[in-house]
């Protein structure tokens, strides 16, 4: 069994829709770490909404081309359309950040994530939550890597957020939330 860092965002309808992928996490894989959650401005682009975006840490047993598929699927199923230019407003992105140390492009998918090492969106939930770990290319502590990044080059901020009964609150300790299957309704 891997574990998988997956990396959840979205600007429109933000709370169902972080809040179905949440669930369609906890439903495929059981227990759940999980990050706070971030509003940030988006990237690339222009819009008038920002974005919700999380981190998520999961045991997958499923190969990367599966996990891949599904993880598109739960997209679509939330109102994704693939066919947007990459920088624009986004139902739902569940990108997989890493698979255990697995580095290359593996079915496809190139891991880990280059976004990891540029996008505060990413990088930050990372290091507060997952900071011990280490990025598969370069070896660094996430940790150390929020530490070397340019902070105030991307703006985001933690906000309250719930999901099944559970406050991920913006004041909560700068770790992982550990939900098991015996916590959701």
């Amino acid at each position: 069994m891997a574990f998988v860092l997956f990396s959840l965002g979205s600007n429109a309808q933000r709370h169902r829709r972080i809040d179905a992928a949440l669930s369609a996490l906890h439903g495929a894989f059981g227990e759940l770490l999980i990050s706070r959650v971030f509003e940030s401005h988006p990237v690339g682009f222009d819009s008038p909404c920002n974005f919700y975006n999380l981190v998520v840490g999961a045991s997958c047993p499923w190969p990367v081309a599966k996990l891949n598929q599904w993880c598109k699927q739960v997209e679509r199923d939330n109102g994704r359309d693939h066919s947007a230019p990459k920088f624009s407003s986004r139902a739902l992105d569940i990108d997989i950040l890493c698979v255990d140390d697995l580095n290359g492009c593996i079915d496809g998918v190139t891991l880990p994530r280059e976004e990891i090492t540029y996008n505060a969106f990413v990088l930050r939930p990372l290091a507060e939550s997952f900071g011990d770990y280490r990025h598969p290319r370069t070896g660094m502590r996430y940790r150390d890597m929020w530490q070397d990044f340019d902070a105030d080059s991307q703006g985001l901020w933690p906000v309250s957020f719930e999901w099944q009964g559970i406050e991920i609150s913006a004041s909560a300790p700068l770790e992982a939330i550990t939900l098991a299957p015996a916590h959701i309704q």
